[in-house]
C-alpha cells in the first residue's frame, strides 16, 4: 500500500509542487493532502492542479483543538512535511507523528535559524554577515523552530557580487532537487 503524505505550507509553494510532481506516478507514496494557515496561498492552487486536495486551518483550530490530528489520521498519514510552513508545530501534531514530520530550512543549520528566520529574511543575514558559504537544512521537527534532528544539509559557496536574489535561486535549486528525495529515502525506510 502506498505511503501518505501531507504537506504543510504558507506561501507560493514551489517545493510543495516539486513534491507532489516527484510522486505523482510513484509506486511508494502519494501526496495525500495539503494544508495551510492562509487561505491566499498560492500552494493552494498548485495543489488543485494536481487534483490534490486541500484544507485551510486558522491558528485557534490549530493550537486548541485537535482537528488537524484527527483528519491526518482519518486520512491515515504517514508522514507531514512542511514546505515553508510558517508556524511552530504544536505537541499534538509531534506527539501524533513522531520522528514523522519533517522540514526544509533555507541556510546551514544551527547558523541563521529560529523564529522569524524564514525566506528572504535568512538571505539577507547571511549576506548581512559576509558568509562564503550557505545551505539548506532538511531536519526533523521537534518543539523549537529550526533545531530538529538534521537529516541532509546541502551547500553553495556564496561568490564575490551574489546577490539576494542569486543566493536565493542557489538555494531552491538545490531544495527542489533534494527535498524529494529525502522524502522518499525516509519513507522506504518505515517499510
Amino acid at each position: 500500500m502506498k505511503k501518505r503524505i501531507a504537506i504543510f505550507a504558507s506561501g507560493s509553494g514551489s517545493n510543495a509542487q516539486k513534491i507532489m510532481e516527484h510522486f505523482k506516478y510513484s509506486d511508494l507514496a502519494e501526496v495525500a493532502i495539503v494544508l495551510s494557515n492562509n487561505p491566499d496561498a498560492y500552494v493552494l492552487q498548485r495543489a488543485d492542479n494536481f487534483e490534490i486536495p486541500s484544507h485551510i486551518f486558522d491558528k485557534t483550530v490549530f493550537y486548541q483543538t485537535n482537528e488537524i490530528v484527527d483528519l491526518l489520521k482519518r486520512l491515515e498519514v504517514d508522514m507531514v512535511i512542511l514546505a515553508g510552513f510558517l508556524l511552530l508545530v504544536p505537541e499534538n501534531l509531534l506527539q501524533a507523528f513522531p520522528n514523522k514530520i519533517i522540514n526544509i530550512h533555507p541556510a546551514l543549520l544551527p547558523k541563521f535559524g529560529g523564529k522569524g528566520m524564514y525566506g528572504d529574511r535568512v538571505h539577507k543575514a547571511v549576506l548581512a554577515a559576509g558568509e562564503k558559504e550557505h545551505g539548506i537544512t532538511i531536519h526533523f521537527v521537534n518543539e523549537h523552530f529550526d533545531e530538529g534532528e538534521v537529516i541532509y544539509q546541502g551547500r553553495f559557496a556564496v561568490d564575490a557580487g551574489d546577490t539576494l536574489e542569486i543566493i536565493k535561486f542557489k538555494g531552491q535549486q538545490l531544495e527542489h532537487l533534494h527535498y524529494p528525495k529525502v522524502i522518499e529515502n525516509l519513507l522506504k525506510k518505515y517499510n
